[in-house]
């Protein structure tokens, strides 16, 4: 009753206050955008949400209660619960790359695409175990850190280097960040926690491609050492045994920039995509 008294008597002042206190938490909300935590926020928030809106319209005074108890341990728990991302947030704000965040230009990524198969190629011929992540939406930077910064442009000679056997930089992966250069090499990603895998043989390579793309939405090239296959994940998924062509399809599907006059190619691509994940 109280929630439909307070619509009842809602008044213009208050729609605009209303809005301008959504507009503050959608805008926080870009703070943990591209992070692990957004999704956990996300259940959190339209979970307690939905119970408050449950327990006012049928007036139940039990759970009323207990949701005004938990909010107020939720006040304290949620800057402990989120303190790594609350602190990343505050650095980006400090930067001014919230609000000044750079995304690969369109020629850039299909030149990617063209250095990255290249290298597959090469590295898949000569056996040289390679791991390259190409970051999307979600931010990768934890997974920078842990690498050696090179901020270099990406190239299948460099690639070549950084994954020749005898270099410092080849146990690791290489990640190439949303401007579309080579942020880190030898960088550390967190391995698959799927216990169901394709192969129990399947090396530590293998395992952090498909960790990668779990915890986040970024691709992963990974060439065996062993066997000079090249393989891709997404998902959680990865398809293998693919040459070069069938890399560069995938690619093309899942990063290279989509326009209005490649949207029948683009349903093309997709079915294939879809047959080869199935």
């Amino acid at each position: 009753m109280e929630l439909i008294w307070a619509i009842e008597n809602l008044t213009p002042l208050d729609l605009i206050d209303i809005f301008l206190v959504a507009m503050f938490f959608f805008s926080l909300t870009f703070l943990f955008r591209g992070t692990q935590a957004m999704a956990l926020l996300r259940g959190t928030v339209l979970l307690i949400v939905g119970l408050i809106l449950f327990s006012s319209l049928f007036q139940l005074q039990a759970l009323g209660w207990l949701l005004s108890n938990v909010l107020t341990v939720l006040a304290v728990a949620i800057p402990v619960i989120f303190q790594p991302e609350l602190r990343r947030a505050l650095e980006r704000i400090g930067r001014g790359s919230v609000w000044f965040n750079r995304q690969t230009p369109d020629d850039v990524r299909m030149q990617i695409i063209d250095e990255i198969c290249q290298a597959a190629e090469k590295l898949s011929e000569r056996r040289h175990g390679a791991l390259i992540v190409l970051q999307r939406n979600s931010s990768l930077e934890e997974y920078i850190r842990t690498g050696i910064a090179l901020d270099s442009k990406v190239n299948a000679q460099i690639l070549l280097t950084i994954f020749w056997p005898k270099t410092e930089l080849h146990d690791g992966a290489a990640i190439i960040d949303n401007t579309g250069r080579i942020a880190a090499a030898a960088a550390v990603l967190p391995l698959t926690a799927n216990r169901n895998l394709p192969s129990r043989k399947m090396g530590t390579r293998h395992r952090a491609s498909l960790g990668i793309s779990e915890v986040s939405d970024a691709l992963c090239v990974v060439v065996s050492e062993e066997t000079g296959k090249i393989a891709i994940t997404n998902g959680g998924r990865m398809v293998s045994r693919l040459d070069t062509e069938r890399l560069r399809t995938i690619l093309n599907a899942f990063y290279a920039p989509q326009k209005d006059s490649q949207k029948s190619t683009w349903v093309k691509i997709q079915g294939f995509v879809k047959d080869l994940w199935q």
